[in-house]
């Protein structure tokens, strides 16, 4: 009877119920479409610097620090013994570091060199075009490198770097190639040139600064490096995106404030507008707790028929947004952005939607029940007159 009579209620408010409804199903839709675009983000960007730069975990050079630059010319050790069959076999990539300064067009750029063997299949990276020719050192560089110097393949471009005994040496350098990535840390002021000839320029035989692994398993200990997991190299994408989330969450409590003002002010009413038929429910012998599941019931139901209106318009959408993508073109290089490609595919899982559906429910809920609490302190014969008793009253 208690369900029956809230149907009959919420459906006689008319538009302000329907009003109420929309507004709280816009509610479920955003935080779950936009909870669901930094759950894609996230994801896509891992994959693609999974592919592109860290593999499934690296060691590092005990002295590498990738936000001093002064450490790089310390920052380079041999290869350890032990892991040189994991690199002959695949699963394991060695690159040594090196700073440098190119003059593209009369122009001064510091740079960072990258060696890399040209065999390897580990990373995504077009190192088979490292092969010297006519014994010309052959470079490739990101696309966004290459657009900010006006560079080309074939352009010639000098390079002078400092060798391992403080010596400087020059020489003109080939763009082989240019590969374009979503990922910033292969592309920008990078130059990528063939291992065996960096270790060769700056005089480092069989020396490297990091040496990425294919498996995440692989942490055996290696003398002069240490390992790094994909959680550690990952905790700058994971920290942008909950900064981001954390920012997104102002317009979630914008809109559910909306919301929840409106069905907490549909409850008020109902208890100024209803109180001959509240005092007439209590006369009939209806218990106050009673009238209260009514009341609150009423509230949860705008919720409750919420989620039924949002799926109308919302799956949809969804749907389409994970399965065709949201194309955003360059906007992840206007924002430095690593890892975002130029469509992004949201990803919608069961603990987001049940999480954001239970979250709305409740809060509704708890609103639509305080304003019941008025209740319990109300006189039958009043109600009948239409009139509510004042606190402290007998």
């Amino acid at each position: 009877m208690i369900l029956k009579l809230a149907i009959r209620n919420i459906m006689g408010a008319g538009f302000r119920t329907w009003l109420n409804i929309f507004i709280l199903s816009l509610a479920y839709f955003l935080i779950i479409a936009v909870q669901g675009l930094f759950s894609g983000w996230q994801k896509e960007a891992s994959l693609q610097i999974r592919k592109w730069d860290i593999g499934g975990g690296q060691y590092w050079q005990e002295k590498y620090d990738p936000y001093d630059p002064f450490s790089l010319d310390e920052s380079h050790a041999p290869i350890p013994d032990v892991i040189k069959p994991g690199i002959s076999a695949g699963r394991a990539v060695p690159i040594l570091l090196a700073p440098a300064t190119i003059y593209p067009q009369g122009r001064m750029r510091s740079i960072i060199l990258k060696g890399i063997p040209h065999d390897q299949n580990l990373l995504q990276l077009p190192t088979d075009l490292l092969l010297p020719e006519h014994d010309q050192i052959q470079v490739i560089c990101g696309g966004r490198l290459a657009t900010s110097l006006d560079l080309n393949e074939g352009d010639l471009i000098t390079v002078r770097w400092r060798n391992l005994h403080g010596t400087f040496d020059a020489a003109e350098l080939r763009i082989a190639g240019i590969f374009h990535t979503s990922v910033l840390t292969v592309d920008n002021n990078q130059l990528w040139i063939n291992l065996k000839q960096l270790q060769s320029m700056l005089e480092m035989p069989d020396q490297a600064t990091i040496i990425t692994v294919r498996d995440e398993n692989i942490r055996a200990p290696l003398s002069g490096f240490e390992y790094k997991s994909l959680h550690f190299l990952l905790a700058d994408l994971e920290a942008m995106i909950e900064a981001k989330q954390a920012g997104s969450a102002i317009l979630y409590f914008i809109l559910l404030f909306m919301a929840l003002i409106a069905v907490f002010d549909t409850q008020i009413l109902s208890l100024f507008r209803r109180r001959r038929e509240i005092g007439t429910m209590m006369a009939l012998g209806m218990t106050r707790l009673k009238i209260i599941q009514l009341l609150t019931l009423e509230g949860s139901l705008h919720a409750i028929l919420a989620i039924l209106i949002g799926a109308v318009y919302g799956v949809p959408l969804l749907y389409l947004a994970s399965h065709k993508g949201i194309y955003i073109g360059t906007a992840g290089d206007d924002f430095g952005l690593s890892g975002i490609t130029e469509s992004l595919y949201p990803v919608y899982g069961w603990k987001l939607v049940l999480g954001t559906i239970l979250l709305v429910l409740i809060m509704v809920t708890a609103v639509s029940f305080f304003p019941t609490r008025q209740i319990t302190r109300l006189k039958p014969t009043d109600a009948l007159r239409g009139k509510l008793t004042r606190r402290g009253e007998a």
